[in-house]
């Protein structure tokens, strides 16, 4: 089969500084992939160009057989996003909110009300669904993110560092939606400077180094000592900052 997402020879150059230098990757569909890598290795670069938000300087990439940049519109549909920003409105509610991104992702009407209360309840934000952002927690706000990545049914979402800010309360909640999401199907690709996490919750491990895949294995061949070793052995540094 071929597989959900499909990198050759991928470079992305900032002027004259590379950042990724003829990366090749391919995720099947299902996977749950942590990326892992120190500051400034690309990680949050190669997911925004597989949201089609930025450019490759060179090579192809490919999203359920859509070629981005040039069929973007078609990729977009098919992935959910949560980034640094939560994307949301301070001053709406959380069903607002939600309304505002149905639009966008054009939900047939008959469909929003009904996707809303289910994909907050499944969030655990059921009972907050008129509450105004501006009052969420950082914690809420990650889960609303989700949410909102969630809500048009994409085959995949991709999570860049979505364990940052929270507190270890909401980072174990953060822990069962993505193995929630993973458990329904989706394809998750997630960067993290976590390595204990990327040792358990994943079902593929990836570290990016000097702009090219280094290193490539199964969670389950990992635990968090031998994932930390190989990460310096690898990156030469201590830890994933």
């Amino acid at each position: 089969m071929t597989p959900l997402i499909e990198i050759r020879a991928l470079i992305k150059a900032y002027d004259i500084l590379p950042v990724l230098r003829k990366l090749d990757l391919t995720v099947e569909r299902g996977e749950f992939v942590a990326l892992l890598g120190p500051n400034g290795s690309g990680k949050s670069t190669l997911l925004r160009m597989l949201c089609g938000l930025s450019r490759p300087t060179d090579g192809s990439i490919r999203v359920g057989g859509w070629e981005l940049p040039k069929e973007a519109y078609a990729v977009r549909a098919q992935i959910g996003l949560v980034s640094h920003k939560s994307l949301l409105y301070d001053n709406l509610s959380a069903a607002e909110n939600l309304r505002f991104f149905a639009r966008l992702y054009n939900l047939p009407p008959a469909h929003v009300e009904p996707r809303i209360r289910e994909i907050l309840d499944q969030v655990g934000l059921g009972k907050r669904i008129n509450d105004l952002v501006r009052t969420f927690s950082r914690g809420m706000l990650q889960r609303l993110s989700i949410a909102r990545a969630l809500l048009h049914n994409p085959e995949i979402v991709l999570f860049d560092e979505p364990y940052t800010g929270l507190d270890q309360d909401a980072s174990a909640v953060l822990d069962d939606l993505l193995r929630q999401a993973h458990a329904g199907g989706r394809t998750i690709l997630m960067t993290t400077h976590d390595l204990q996490r990327a040792a358990v919750l994943p079902s593929r491990v990836l570290i990016l180094s000097r702009g090219v895949i280094a290193y490539d294995a199964p969670a389950s061949e990992l635990d968090g000592l031998k994932l930390s070793a190989r990460y310096t052995e690898i990156t030469s540094m201590t830890s994933a900052r």
